[in-house]
C-alpha cells in the first residue's frame, strides 16, 4: 500500500489531507480518501499519515490470521442491519445545513464572552450566564460541549443582561423546545409577526413575539 499526500491550508489550524490508496490486487484499482485534520504544523500531519499507515498494516496482519467465520462476524457488526432510507439521509442533511446556518449567523456568545461584555467582576464571572439559563431567563444551544447564548436575548442598555421579555418566551417553549429548536424558531420568518424573524422583533415588539410563541405552542398542542 502506498500513500501520496497533498495539503491545502483552509484555516489557521486546519489542513486537508488527500490520501491515495493503491490496491494491492491490481495496479488499475485506485481509491481516494479525503480527510480533514486540525493540525498546527506539517509535522503533525505527517505523524497522522504515518499512524494511519501503521494501523492499516496492523489491522491487515491481524485479519489475515483470523478464521473466515471470525472475519465474517466482524464485518456483520460493521454493516448496517438494513439500508438507511433516503428520506432519513435527506432529513439529516437538512438538519446539518440548518444547524450550520445557525452557528454561522454571528448571533451566539459563550458565557465567557458575555461576562466580558457585561464586565462581571466576580471570581468566576462566566458562571452568571449559566445561572440565567438555569433560572429560565435565557436559553442556550449546546454544540461540541459548549453552551452558546443568543446575543439578541441580551439588552445592551442594561449592561448585556437578558431582555425581560425573553424569559416569558423561554417559559412558553420550555416543555416543547430545546435550545436548538428555540434557535430555529427565533431565526425563522414568522407570519404572525408579518414575516419578521422573532429575533429581529424581540426588542421592539416583545409582546408580539410572546404572542407568536403562544401561537406556536397552541399549534403544536392542537396538531
Amino acid at each position: 500500500m502506498t500513500f501520496r499526500t497533498d495539503s491545502v491550508e483552509i484555516g489557521p489550524e486546519s489542513l486537508v489531507i488527500e490520501i491515495e490508496i493503491l490496491s494491492q490486487e491490481t495496479d488499475d484499482s485506485r481509491h481516494k480518501i479525503v480527510i480533514t485534520v486540525n493540525a498546527k504544523s506539517r509535522d503533525m500531519v505527517d505523524a497522522y499519515v504515518c499512524s494511519v499507515e501503521m494501523l492499516t498494516q496492523a489491522f491487515r496482519a491481524r485479519m489475515n490470521s483470523l478464521p473466515a467465520d471470525t472475519i465474517s462476524s466482524i464485518v456483520s457488526l460493521m454493516v448496517p442491519k438494513k439500508p438507511v432510507p433516503s428520506t432519513l439521509l435527506r432529513e439529516a442533511r437538512m438538519l446539518a445545513q440548518a444547524k450550520t446556518e445557525i452557528l454561522q449567523s454571528n448571533d451566539w456568545l459563550t458565557a465567557n464572552e458575555i461576562s466580558n461584555l457585561a464586565q462581571f467582576s466576580s471570581s468566576n464571572p462566566s458562571s452568571q450566564p449559566n445561572k440565567w439559563k438555569r433560572a429560565g431567563k435565557i436559553f442556550a444551544l449546546r454544540h461540541e460541549g459548549v453552551d452558546y447564548f443568543p446575543i439578541y436575548g441580551l439588552d445592551p442598555a442594561q449592561g448585556f443582561r437578558p431582555l425581560s421579555a425573553l424569559e416569558s418566551v423561554v417559559s412558553t417553549f420550555a416543555t416543547i423546545k430545546d435550545g436548538w429548536a428555540m434557535a430555529f424558531w427565533f431565526a425563522s420568518p414568522n407570519t404572525f409577526l408579518g414575516g419578521k424573524r422573532p429575533k429581529e422583533a424581540l426588542l421592539a415588539n416583545p409582546s408580539g413575539v410572546l404572542s407568536a410563541a403562544k401561537e406556536e405552542v397552541s399549534g403544536v398542542v392542537h396538531g
